[in-house]
This record gives C-alpha cells, sequence and structure tokens, in this order.
C-alpha cells in the first residue's frame, strides 16, 4: 500500500450526528409527485457522525463520538448501539427535541435519497461542545460533518486546530451558512461528492469524471489543504499541494450504497493519521466506501478492517496520481 505502519491505533473524534434511519425498498426513486410502494420497511442506526464514528472504530481507529440525541426509546436504542461497537465519547441525552430520524428510499443497484429530521442534533451547540473540550485532547483527527450545526462544527474545528489535531470536515448536507466559509478556511481536508463540490466552487459539470480534478484542485481556494472529490460508482478524486490523484471504485456488487459516503470519509482520515500517502489514502477509503455498498442498512455493512485490506490485496491500481505522490501528506 506505501502507507507508514501505525505505532499506535489513531485517536479519532467525530463530532456529529446520531440518527435512526427509516429505509424504504423501492423498484424506482420517486419523481416529484410520484407515489411509489416500498416492498419493505426497516428500522436502523444511522447518522453520519454515528456512522463515521462507528466506520471509523472498525477500522482500528480508538473513535470517540460527540453528538445529541433525545430522551426517548430512539435515543437509548442508539447510545446501546455505540457502546457495543466500542465508540467512547459522549452522547448528550436532550430533552427539548426527539432523536433525528433520516427517511432513507433505495433503489435496486443501491442509489438513494435521504431526508433527515435534525431533531436533537441541532442541538449540538458550541455550548456542548465546550462542555466537553477534553474529548480533544490527545486525538489525531477530528471529523466533521454538517448535519449540526455550522456554529458548532467551526467551534470544534477551532478546538482541534489548538490541540494540533487534523481537521476532516464532510461538507454534507451542503447548506447555506454564514460561518461556511470561516469553516472551510479553519479545516485541513474537505471531503464532497460531485453535486456538493460543483456547487461550493460554482464550476460547471465536466465532461467526464477525470474532470472532477480540476474541481477538486479549484476547492482548495476556499481553504483545505487536500480537497476530496468522492464519485460514487466512479470512485474519487483528490488534490493536494502537490498531487493530483484518481482511483476508480473497485468492482463489488453493490445493493446499498446507504453509509458508503460515511464509510469513505472514515476510511480517509484513519489512512491519512496512519501515515499514508494521499493516493493510498484514496484508494484505501474507496475500498472502505466500495465494501459499504455491499449489505443493507447504513451501519451493519461498515467493512471491517480485513475485509478492506483482503479487498485492496486482490485489486490492482487502475489509477494513479501525478508525480509528488511519495510520501505521507503534511498539513
Amino acid at each position: 500500500m506505501g502507507g507508514v505502519p501505525a505505532v499506535r491505533a489513531p485517536r479519532l473524534l467525530v463530532v456529529g450526528s446520531a440518527n435512526v434511519d427509516f429505509v424504504a425498498r423501492v423498484d424506482h426513486l420517486p419523481a416529484p409527485g410520484e407515489t411509489v410502494l416500498a416492498g419493505s420497511l426497516s428500522r436502523s442506526p444511522g447518522g453520519k457522525g454515528a456512522n463515521q464514528a462507528v466506520a471509523a472504530r472498525r477500522l482500528g481507529a480508538d473513535a470517540a463520538l460527540l453528538a445529541c440525541v433525545g430522551e426517548d426509546p430512539a435515543g437509548s436504542e442508539l447510545r446501546a448501539a455505540l457502546r457495543r461497537e466500542g465508540v467512547s465519547g459522549h452522547v448528550e441525552v436532550c430533552a427539548e427535541a426527539p432523536t433525528g430520524s433520516a427517511l432513507v428510499v433505495v433503489q435496486p443497484g443501491g442509489d438513494n435519497t435521504v431526508t433527515v429530521a435534525a431533531g436533537a442534533n441541532a442541538l449540538l451547540s458550541p455550548a456542548v461542545v465546550a462542555r466537553r473540550a477534553d474529548l480533544f485532547d490527545r486525538v489525531d483527527a477530528v471529523l466533521l460533518q454538517l448535519e449540526v450545526p455550522v456554529s458548532s462544527a467551526l467551534d470544534a474545528a477551532g478546538r482541534a486546530r489548538s490541540a494540533g489535531a487534523r481537521v476532516v470536515l464532510n461538507a454534507a448536507p451542503l447548506r447555506q451558512d454564514a460561518e461556511l466559509g470561516d469553516l472551510l478556511r479553519t479545516v485541513d481536508v474537505l471531503v464532497v461528492n460531485e453535486e456538493e463540490a460543483l456547487r461550493l466552487a460554482g464550476s460547471p459539470r465536466p465532461g467526464a469524471a477525470a474532470g472532477f480534478l480540476d474541481v477538486a484542485a479549484d476547492l482548495r481556494r476556499l481553504g483545505p489543504a487536500v480537497a476530496v472529490v468522492t464519485l460514487g460508482r466512479h470512485g474519487a478524486v483528490a488534490a493536494g499541494a502537490a498531487d493530483r490523484v484518481a482511483f476508480p471504485a473497485p468492482a463489488v456488487a453493490s445493493v446499498d450504497a446507504v453509509g458508503a459516503g460515511d464509510a469513505f470519509c472514515a476510511g480517509l482520515t484513519v489512512a491519512l493519521c496512519e501515515g499514508f500517502t494521499l493516493s493510498d489514502a484514496v484508494r484505501f477509503a474507496n475500498a472502505c466506501g466500495a465494501l459499504a455498498t455491499g449489505g443493507v442498512g447504513a451501519q451493519a455493512s461498515l467493512p471491517e478492517r480485513r475485509a478492506v485490506d483482503d479487498l485492496l490485496a486482490r485489486e490492482q491500481p487502475r489509477a494513479g496520481s501525478a508525480p509528488g505522490s511519495t510520501g505521507a501528506v503534511q498539513f
């Protein structure tokens, strides 16, 4: 792989959401105004923050989560599920709002739509982050998303920087916020999907997936040292100060793409903390995301480290990087 072996497990703090997912399986995604019949409806743990914390833990990291849930049975279930996974940290119980929830509609092949009701996630305020400032001590990276207030993510990013930790932002769901620009200037690594990348960069859609290399490079002007764009079944591209890398996704049988992006973000963060080059880190993250599409549910299909290593051992790199991708990424 070319990564530098870690002398200990990376220590990651995830600041983000915890939801209950309601997943409906349909023959096709509904068009506006269309009603479709679901073949099934299931309920499972989710939320970008919780998913990424669980994914990082399964990849061998010492993962902690800072989140808010409601004072309800759903919140108790999520906290119990995190304990079973070995995720530490602090999940605050809030009586003022119910646990967050997401309605996920999935069609054959894994493509999906997601609608989130934030609930208690909206109560993860800067004050809550400040109360658990101890969680930022001695972590290697802080991983953020935007299913919680941007002001809280910005506060967490600042604390991470002060503690000497790498800051990784999965800017999803992307929304207008006065503090988003400040947040982007505070992070080290930005991860977005292709639609989010085009909106942030203000760029037209490239004619081919490789054109997103230029989009990723353009995103660096917003502040991050590294910008990564995930492209679903087309893999991912990344741009750093000296590197531009692109890898297609490994060939796997996809069932459900829910959680694949979260697996990618966790894998990328773990790999960078372990000293992987940008090229190897993207390839590792691609494998994590691909494997996460092979099962049903956002967390149930998040891969263990051995499965990722086995897939990479079978897959020969089919793309590479520009000159300069020879050392660990420096920030």
